[in-house]
């Protein structure tokens, strides 16, 4: 990941309204056979309200695959994010770049128990169902999804540290950063409204 200080996060609140927004995660583990990845949804441990704590399941045998619970993981969450061109730029300038908000996090996880893996796996599927119309609970036919439950794995990750970024145009004078808003705001307005966030005097869009 990219180091310079001009882009580093290091507010815990920030990278938890990143995980919270954006829960499709990427696992990374190094393991005796070599690197692997697979992606899962995690969400916030409510046990934890103040720390960086996951939650999440693997399908087996994807648990195997990474050997959880021996090592430490890379959990990749990235943000919004968009290219930008150099023609929102003043003329002369012409190196394009991208903007981003990624967090990288690190832990070794804890597997659950098999009461403990239900038990995240109805709060994960409530915590996506909460709020749609018609939305449904695991305890609906708690025997039938016990079943399914066994070909899972729950983990939770306490993350001992990590390294965030959001890239947004820090280095680059108001204008030219007001005008890549006002570029972004159609297309992608989570980036757009990042970048405002950042840049406090970039005008909103009206």
């Amino acid at each position: 990941m990219l180091r310079s200080p001009h882009y580093r996060l290091d507010d815990v609140t920030e990278v938890r309204r990143l995980v919270a927004g954006h829960p499709w995660a990427t696992f990374v583990s190094a393991t005796s056979q070599g690197l692997v990845a697979s992606h899962y949804p995690v969400v916030l441990d409510p046990a934890d309200p103040d720390g960086l704590t996951l939650v999440s399941h693997f399908g087996r045998p994807d648990d195997e695959y990474h050997e959880l619970g021996r090592h430490e993981v890379l959990v990749v969450v990235a943000g919004a994010h968009d290219y930008v061109s150099p023609s929102w730029y003043p003329a002369g300038e012409l190196v394009p770049t991208w903007n981003h908000v990624t967090a990288h996090l690190y832990g070794t996880p804890e597997v659950l128990d098999e009461e403990e893996n239900y038990r995240m796996l109805c709060h994960l599927t409530d915590h996506f169902e909460r709020g749609r119309e018609g939305g449904r609970s695991l305890l609906e036919d708690e025997e039938g999804t016990r079943r399914t439950a066994r070909g899972t794995r729950g983990l939770r990750l306490r993350v001992t540290r990590f390294e965030a970024r959001w890239k947004l145009s820090q280095t680059k004078p108001a204008t030219t950063v007001a005008n890549v808003v006002r570029e972004l705001e159609p297309v992608n307005p989570d980036l757009a409204a990042e970048m405002r966030a950042v840049h406090p005097g970039c005008p909103v869009r009206g």
